[in-house]
């Protein structure tokens, strides 16, 4: 019994954990919490950036491997992803941040919600996951 025959209740094994690595492994080699040659972190990595990551990536894999996703929730799970994204990403290596904020400002007044920010992206892909 292969992973190709687990399919239950329009629920997908196989496609929620190709798109639960996928993430994982974009995501924490972008953000330099998985370690690689291209990209080297300018803030030190905490236990909750790991935690993020990790919940992040499998509440997205949960969700994208239900067989019957709509468009509309799609993107409104996938701002619990981008969310969560920048909960566990290094603030001053964002571009996105820095384009509209100095780097001071970044880690005087986003730094600290970054926490606030990964519950939140728990909070809004769990109510998705459990709604749809």
């Amino acid at each position: 019994m292969g992973l190709d025959s687990i399919d239950f209740d329009g629920y997908n094994l196989r496609k929620s954990i190709f798109y639960g690595v996928l993430f994982f492994a974009v995501t924490g080699a972008v953000t330099g919490l998985i370690p690689n040659p291209l990209y080297v972190r300018m803030v030190s990595i905490t236990a909750l950036d790991y935690f993020f990551l990790f919940t992040t990536s499998f509440l997205a894999a949960a969700f994208f491997g239900k067989k019957e996703c709509g468009v509309t929730e799609g993107r409104l799970a996938k701002i619990g992803g981008v969310t969560g994204f920048f909960a566990f990403s290094c603030p001053i290596c964002n571009a996105a941040l820095l384009v509209f904020f100095s780097s001071s400002a970044i880690m005087t007044y986003f730094d600290p919600i970054r926490p606030f920010l990964g519950v939140v992206s728990t909070a809004v892909l769990v109510y998705f996951l459990l709604r749809y």
